[in-house]
């Protein structure tokens, strides 16, 4: 069993290469782990404050011989962008059309399950409700919301488990497809305000109930309304999907790195594949902001991915970029590619599933 390390370069789907040895998988919900989202140690340096020496005539005419160079960043507008892609993309209008076929046609490769649970998971404003109705949108033709999507990064405007199923399939626009997108609530810094181990780990089995409200002082447990004790394989998630936000992954909180690189080790046991979303390209990289194929060409959008990697102690062959519907009204045919190659990109860690579990 391999464990993911903070930085790593290389991953396979269930982790990292690690010589150490991975936390054992709980033994039972009904006690949740004092492991929370947001919770991280560190060791205090305690500084003594006191008198200090007055500097004497020789420091105060010491002259400067020399003068700190400060390294400069180019704004933007100013970073080029490379001469060819970096990941091969097909952006003609057939490749959208395989790719919709694809997602439309995709089965379970089980006889017990007909329907694929991808589960996403991410900070607090990632883009997690915006990416599932951004691909619903691909398929209804139209931008639509049909999961709610906040405006504040604070709070997760997400409180309970909701599944969506992306509809499109067949000769009625209206059937669903066998994929289903569960929303959860966001990931915070703190102990009391985001999703904890304990509850995410009770919907990736299968015990959470539909429509449950997520509540860090009232985890997921046999006395919960509607507790599922013996999950099906339909009740269970199939695929994680991490969500990291562009424009903020070199921001985020360093608690964030041992909260996903946790989550991931219990993930890893369970056999679940895990992949991630890299959201708001369009927000580090002008050119990709007013032009989506220059994504693969973005050096802006690779250092990010290169550090969403490190975030998550995941390669990057595991990592997609995407931009989301968010103030658009209508639907770009470049965009619905580059959502649509994401979604195939989870589809194929939800086949890997089904194979190693199958009979």
């Amino acid at each position: 069993m391999y464990t993911p390390g903070f930085g790593s370069v290389e991953a396979s789907p269930f982790g990292t290469n690690s010589s150490s040895k991975p936390e054992p998988v709980m033994a039972s919900l009904s006690s949740p782990p004092s492991v929370s989202f947001g919770q991280a140690t560190t060791s205090g340096i305690k500084f003594g404050l006191g008198p200090f020496p007055a500097p004497s005539s020789e420091t105060k005419s010491a002259p400067k011989t020399e003068k700190a160079k400060k390294t400069q960043i180019p704004p933007l507008d100013f970073i080029p962008l490379l001469e060819n892609q970096w990941r091969n993309m097909d952006w003609s209008e057939e490749a959208k059309e395989a790719l919709m076929e694809s997602v439309r046609s995709f089965k379970p490769a089980s006889e017990s399950v007909t329907e694929a649970r991808v589960l996403l998971i991410g900070p607090v404003g990632a883009g997690k409700s915006s990416f599932i109705s951004s691909v619903q949108s691909v398929f209804s033709g139209r931008v639509i919301n049909r999961a709610m999507v906040g405006s504040s990064s604070a709070t997760s405007f997400t409180k309970k488990l909701r599944s969506f199923s992306i509809r499109g399939a067949g000769e009625k626009a209206d059937e669903p497809t066998a994929l289903v997108m569960c929303d959860v609530m966001g990931v915070g810094e703190g102990e009391t305000t985001g999703l904890t181990l304990h509850d995410a780990l009770s919907v990736i089995k299968g015990h959470a109930p539909e429509g449950h409200q997520f509540s860090p002082e009232q985890p997921v447990g046999a006395d919960t309304v509607g507790y599922v004790r013996k999950p099906s394989a339909t009740d269970k998630v199939h695929c994680v999907v991490f969500v990291v936000d562009a424009s903020k992954v070199a921001s985020y909180a360093k608690s964030f790195g041992t909260t996903f690189q946790q989550l991931r080790e219990h993930i890893s046991n369970l056999g679940v594949h895990q992949v991630a979303l890299l959201t708001h390209v369009d927000q580090v990289c002008k050119a990709t902001g007013s032009d989506v194929t220059h994504v693969y060409r973005s050096q802006s959008v690779q250092q990010a991915m290169l550090k969403a990697g490190a975030l998550l102690g995941m390669a990057t062959s595991y990592i997609v970029p995407v931009k989301n519907y968010c103030s658009e009204l209508d639907l770009d045919e470049n965009t619905d590619t580059l959502l649509l190659k994401a979604v195939d990109h989870i589809l194929q860690y939800v086949n890997l599933y089904f194979q190693d579990n199958s009979d």
